[in-house]
């Protein structure tokens, strides 16, 4: 349900973003794919498949955090 949520979210902030021409929202979507993808490899952890992808979701998570806290500067 959270992913759904926040997936919605991401579209709706990022086609509003598109349609209108502007960039400004862009750190606020950008955040929200982060906790999308920590959301999805949480999940991925919690089902038993201690795979690659869970981990990698999370890491690239972590990397969009970092990115998102550097656009809004």
């Amino acid at each position: 349900m959270v992913r759904i949520i926040l997936a919605i979210v991401v579209i709706v902030l990022s086609g509003y973003s598109l349609i209108t021409q502007t960039l400004e929202l862009m750190p606020y979507y950008v955040f929200f794919l982060g906790a999308l993808m920590l959301v999805t490899g949480l999940a991925e952890l919690q089902k038993d498949r201690k795979g690659f992808w869970g981990y990698m979701n999370i890491a690239i998570s972590l990397f969009i955090f970092f990115t998102s806290i550097f656009l809004c500067s």
